[in-house]
């Protein structure tokens, strides 16, 4: 193969992509009247024929949009005739009911109809090319009577038989099958089917007699068909349509002529007219614009001589030369004769084109590779991050007022300038936390795990569960999360101040924090840990509340964050055997030691973080002698040896009331019993909590002299605190037992 050769091959090999390509994108036409509904079911309803009022020429062409006994939507002409399509060349197939006659041991079946009727609306008739009378038996004649003309008219067809040895299977000739042709303008018809002698002759072969009219080709006679077609209730059928009874020339000059622009109208061989596209228009003809220029030159055929092309015009298309070619009408005829001083230009300027085809081709299929890759890449780690668990858990709560939204990996690429290292606004052993900005400039953290296993997952799955069903103004809120990344990323709202533990133990500012604000700090955790055990549905044990958990926004009010362990309460049960997890200094020592977790845990956790903030010590600190690491067990010695002011901060000891700090110490002690049912609820100690706010708000009181009042605004002091005790039994789980997971936090 020559040089010219191959490049016919590369050139023809381009063409069929690009046709390929011009296949593909199909052009839609509109088919109804603007914003009227043009589907019932399956069936596509088009202009003259409509839905609802104002969407149908006349009442004839409405059609009622209705489901059938067995609850499928199917479209009903006037009269209850049930349509199943309908073309715009005026025709509309039907099904039409079977007549039968039926006889048991020469008795007529009731149960069955050996009548069937169709009242066609007006401008409707049985079409004659389109249909066949048929009438299948071996001792049967039938009737189709109708009008036509307005004149009464009627046929019949006699099907009769000994036996089924003279039968032929596909032919209709008499012998068990009859059939007759339909006449022209066949309205309102009547078809009706009966026996010569009740079938008493051949009842063990065929009990019944049938007669029906049938769409061609669609009915094909069998032997079978003498039992069969008493299970059948319809056959399809076509109707005729037309519009009005006026001809063409009747109508063409009056407001109500149906055809629309670039359309041509069409009289019927009955009554009335029909619209159709001229030559080049596509589409509804009966809609105003309905029928639209088609490009002819996107079909091969449109201009086939050499160095020609094809131009599209209104209705046609033209056959220019092109460049480096001439008109030549020497033979009689217009040919495209190529320019012999442009060939050796034209062949150089093939090869290029080809080239760059070939190469954009090329690169093309190969960034639709790529696309596809990256599709199934981010769909796999969809799959892999839990989003299919995550959505089954989502779907499920029905009564959540906002779903997170889920983003995508491109929106987190963009909001993090591809994950800058200068947007970094916090790290440790879980991940990274990012400032990301959003395209609405919102503001938000994005949180990103280093690596991810299956334990993690479920974490990351319970996170976003427990955050959706939260709306607290003291709990941070989760906007939403991304699936489409190697590990899973949590978009939260962004809180400026970092976390408690940084704000108590910075050397720089913690003898600066007032005791009112601690005091606010302590009453807005228990607001919210007592939103999450009693008003949450159903309730959220956290299992990590500690300092470093908790935010601090822009006006230093408190955030409770971090769900990633935390764990739904079935309404049924108040505690639950589950993997010991939490932080090592605030964790709960009888859940450490049973496995059961309950609300309770959560109380024991903020008593430590209550401490804290007394004290503006570390939790756990290896710092200290060995007595002392754990600030807990320390806080608890100073107070059984009346040394509470010797280990609480020494600027809040001056700031405070005494008997304000000994509320807050002994509620802290109470919360740090060691049994469970021995400590507070968390709405207990949000109540207190916020009875001293109250008290230090109001500088007017004094509580040695208003201890009525001072009662009313603190509730019971510590010295006649009363509780309900709920005394639970405790199950231990040696086989959880075994498996404890600690965090050290930041106290080391």
């Amino acid at each position: 193969m020559g040089f010219f050769g191959i490049l016919m091959q590369v050139t023809r090999w381009v063409g069929v992509i690009i046709l390929l390509e011009l296949a593909a994108a199909e052009i839609s036409f509109p088919i109804a009247l603007p914003n009227c509904p043009y589907t019932c079911g399956d069936v596509e309803i088009p202009y003259p024929f409509g839905l609802r009022e104002d969407c149908y020429i006349d009442p004839n062409f409405y059609i009622n949009c209705t489901s059938n006994s067995f609850g499928k939507t199917q479209p009903i002409l006037p009269k209850n005739i049930t349509v199943t399509s309908i073309s715009l060349e005026g025709q509309a197939e039907i099904l039409m009911y079977i007549a039968k006659d039926c006889y048991e041991q020469g008795v007529l079946d009731p149960s069955i109809w050996n009548m069937v009727w169709l009242n066609s609306p007006l401008n409707f008739s049985v079409s004659n090319t389109q249909n066949k009378f048929v009438v299948v038996g071996c001792d049967t004649y039938a009737f189709l009577k109708g009008s036509r003309q307005n004149e009464s008219y009627t046929t019949g067809c006699i099907s009769a038989c000994g036996s089924t040895r003279d039968m032929v299977n596909g032919f209709c000739s008499g012998v068990g099958c009859c059939e007759v042709d339909i006449p022209l303008g066949l309205k309102q018809i009547i078809v009706q089917s009966k026996s010569f002698d009740n079938h008493t002759e051949v009842t063990n072969f065929n009990p019944c007699g049938y007669a029906f009219i049938s769409k061609q080709d669609t009915f094909n006679f069998s032997i079978a068909s003498l039992l069969n077609l008493r299970d059948e209730t319809m056959m399809p059928m076509v109707l005729d349509w037309v519009i009005g009874t006026e001809t063409c020339e009747d109508v063409a000059n009056k407001s109500s002529y149906a055809c629309g622009g670039n359309s041509s109208c069409i009289n019927s061989n009955k009554s009335g007219y029909l619209c159709k596209c001229m030559d080049g228009y596509r589409g509804n003809p009966y809609l105003p614009d309905g029928c639209q220029d088609i490009d002819e030159c996107e079909n091969d055929d449109s201009c086939k001589g050499p160095g020609e092309k094809c131009f599209n015009i209104p209705g046609n298309f033209t056959c220019p030369c092109i460049e480096g070619y001439h008109l030549d009408r020497s033979a009689g005829v217009d040919l495209c004769v190529i320019n012999q001083s442009s060939l050796q230009v034209k062949l150089f300027v093939g090869v290029g084109i080809s080239f760059i085809v070939v190469l954009v081709c090329s690169s093309w299929l190969y960034l639709i590779v790529k696309q596809r890759k990256l599709i199934k890449l981010k769909q796999r780690f969809f799959e892999q991050n839990g989003g299919l668990i995550l959505q089954q858990k989502l779907s499920k709560q029905e009564n959540s007022t906002a779903i997170a939204k889920i983003f995508t990996k491109e929106e987190m690429q963009k909001a993090t300038n591809n994950y800058d290292e200068n947007l970094i606004i916090g790290q440790g052993g879980f991940g990274t936390v990012y400032k990301g900005i959003l395209p609405d400039n919102g503001i938000v953290a994005i949180k990103k795990s280093k690596t991810i296993d299956e334990n993690q997952i479920e974490q990351f799955i319970n996170e976003v569960v427990v955050l959706s069903q939260i709306n607290h103004r003291n709990v941070v809120k989760l906007l939403g999360c991304c699936l489409e990344t190697q590990v899973p990323l949590l978009v939260y709202e962004f809180i400026p101040n970092g976390t408690l533990f940084e704000y108590i133990h910075h050397e720089s500012q913690a003898s600066t924090i007032s005791w009112e604000t601690r005091l606010r700090i302590a009453a807005e955790i228990a607001e919210a840990l007592s939103y999450l055990h009693f008003a949450a549905s159903p309730p959220i044990i956290h299992r990590d509340v500690k300092s470093s958990n908790i935010l601090l926004d822009s006006t230093y009010v408190a955030k409770v964050s971090d769900f990633g362990t935390s764990r739904l309460v079935p309404l049924d049960q108040t505690q639950l055997a589950t993997m010991v997890q939490g932080t090592l200094g605030y964790l709960d020592p009888e859940y450490m030691q049973t496995s059961q977790l309950t609300e309770k845990s959560d109380v024991y956790s903020f008593g430590v973080v209550l401490v804290e903030l007394l004290t503006g010590k570390k939790a756990l600190s290896f710092d200290r002698p060995e007595e002392e690491r754990s600030l807990a067990m320390y806080f608890i010695s100073f107070l059984k040896d009346n040394r509470l002011f010797e280990i609480l901060e020494k600027h809040i000891v001056k700031e405070g009331k005494a008997e304000h700090l000994k509320e807050v110490a002994h509620l802290a002690k109470r919360c740090l019993r060691l049994k469970g049912e021995d400590r507070p609820t968390m709405k207990e100690v949000a109540t207190e909590l916020e009875g001293l706010r109250k008290v230090e708000m109001h500088s007017w009181a004094n509580v040695d002299s208003n201890s009525e009042e001072t009662k009313f605004l603190l509730g019971e002091t510590s010295n006649s605190y009363k509780y309900n005790a709920i005394n639970k039994s405790t199950n231990v789980y040696n086989s959880v037992r075994d498996h404890v997971i600690f965090d050290l936090d930041d106290g080391r």
